[in-house]
């Protein structure tokens, strides 16, 4: 079953993060069992020749290579799906309008407003025809819902045809809310859990990017009803990894 055939059946898919663009990074976090990665190239250093070489590895891995955009902008879209992304996660989504700039940046006319390019998606111009109903098939586009404008609005965001899901950012929507990072605060969680209400009304897959390495956090997540969740990111796990074993190590020692 594709991403997209899962989403639409609104069934549990669990993939991660990309900040660190090295291949061997990838390759790692692939052999851990997840479905997709997100090459983030909203808050990283990562070039699109960086980008086009990670979404080959992941894809190679043999699962699906997003590419969470800098911006809802016609130029970056368009050179991360022609070099070869399953799918985008697009930032800061607050409306409807922005939801349908996502959706035609995304696909080709007439659904969409998309320029044509031939570039390695297309297979370099010799697979155009394919890549077209492969667009309509299969490409993946979330929105991902990361200010307090959007949680307003979640109605018509989810409600917008050509919008596959929607991912809750927490620490720009705590930050939308003036507390940045403080996405345990009671308020916050209440708009967390308005967009997860509004997507079990509509059967719409709802996702959560959780940030901690602690599996528990992705597990209740998975209890409130989200079903497109991102667990943590490369630098934590590895950070993470490190830090409690030299905490154990320090403490052995001074036994």
């Amino acid at each position: 079953m594709n991403l997209k055939t899962k989403l639409s059946d609104n069934k549990l898919t669990i993939g991660s993060w990309i900040t660190i663009g090295h291949p061997n990074v990838v390759e790692i976090m692939a052999s851990a069992g997840f479905e997709w990665l997100v090459i983030d190239i909203e808050h990283t250093s990562i070039d699109l020749t960086t980008v086009q070489s990670l979404i080959s590895t992941i894809q190679a891995s043999g699962i699906k290579a997003l590419v969470r955009v800098s911006k809802n902008e016609e130029v970056i879209i368009k050179k991360v799906l022609d070099s070869g992304a399953d799918g985008i996660v697009v930032p800061m989504i607050k409306c409807r309008a922005d939801a349908l700039k996502a959706i035609d940046y995304s696909k080709y006319p007439p659904v969409g407003k998309r320029g044509v390019g031939l570039y390695r998606a297309q297979k370099y111009g010799t697979s155009f025809e394919e890549y077209k109903k492969w667009v309509e098939e299969e490409l993946v586009i979330i929105a991902q819902i990361e200010h307090i404008e959007a949680v307003k609005n979640i109605e018509e965001i989810i409600t917008t045809d050509g919008i596959d899901g929607v991912i809750i950012g927490p620490y720009d929507l705590s930050g939308s809310m003036g507390h940045p990072g403080e996405f345990y605060r009671k308020d916050v969680e209440n708009a967390i859990n308005d967009v997860l209400e509004s997507c079990k009304r509509h059967n719409f897959p709802s996702g959560f990017h959780v940030i901690e390495s602690d599996p528990h956090n992705l597990i209740q997540r998975i209890e409130q009803g989200c079903t497109f969740l991102a667990y943590s990111l490369d630098f934590f796990f590895l950070g993470d990894s490190a830090r409690e074993g030299m905490k154990i190590i320090k403490e052995g020692i001074q036994k």
